[in-house]
């Protein structure tokens, strides 16, 4: 049996709970705006602003905890990873409201329901993170979540470039749009990539 000298700093499971909430609700923003082809990127600058908040406290308690609970350096790659989540989402709004997009494209609405279901398993993994148990079926939903949302993604570039009568100014903004969601979605994957690295160290 292993002792333990010094008690470890477990606020950074609180922290990351909280990281996981607001990547959930980010991404169930960004779907519904897509579903109602309205701007909600109000709120979601809100919570992009709240999830950097976060991400900075838990970089200062790294640096003021001599012990963590988890390798420091997985700590820091795994916050930031999130927050890169809730980033790219905002991004990917204020873009449509920049452009000034009129109709959502019906496969832009099914992407964003694959990001608002891998932001629920994210936001439930999170939960079980201080126990490093049962992480593994959140990890293969998102992976799984991430292959649909590529098919998704090359169906409708495919489309959008064999599309007649598209104005240059509509491809790129669509293209742009597309991209970022994929960039998105591909950043919830590496989300599961870092969490299945820390339950296997951990283990």
């Amino acid at each position: 049996m292993k002792f333990r000298l010094i008690p470890q700093e477990h606020r950074f499971y609180d922290l990351f709970q909280r990281q996981g909430q607001l990547v959930r609700e980010t991404l169930s923003e960004l779907s519904k705006s897509l579903y109602e082809g309205r701007s909600r990127h109000p709120r979601l600058r809100d919570l992009e602003h709240d999830c950097d908040d976060v991400t900075h406290e838990i970089y200062l308690l790294v640096n003021r905890t001599f012990v963590t609970p988890i390798d420091q350096g997985d700590i820091l790659l795994l916050a930031s990873a999130l927050d890169e989540i809730v980033d790219l989402a905002e991004e990917t709004s204020d873009k449509i409201e920049l452009y000034r997009v009129g109709q959502i494209t019906s496969s832009a609405k099914e992407i964003g329901e694959c990001l608002a279901k891998a932001g629920d398993q994210i936001d439930q993994a999170l939960r079980k993170l201080e126990g490093f148990r049962d992480l593994q079926e959140h990890q293969l939903a998102i992976h799984e979540l991430e292959n649909e949302g590529d098919r998704i993604t090359r169906e409708a570039l495919s489309k959008l470039f064999g599309e007649d009568g598209l104005s240059a100014a509509e491809l790129l903004k669509w293209k742009d749009i597309y991209d970022l969601l994929e960039n998105t979605m591909d950043q919830c994957e590496q989300v599961a990539n870092r969490l299945e690295r820390i339950s296997i160290q951990n283990a």
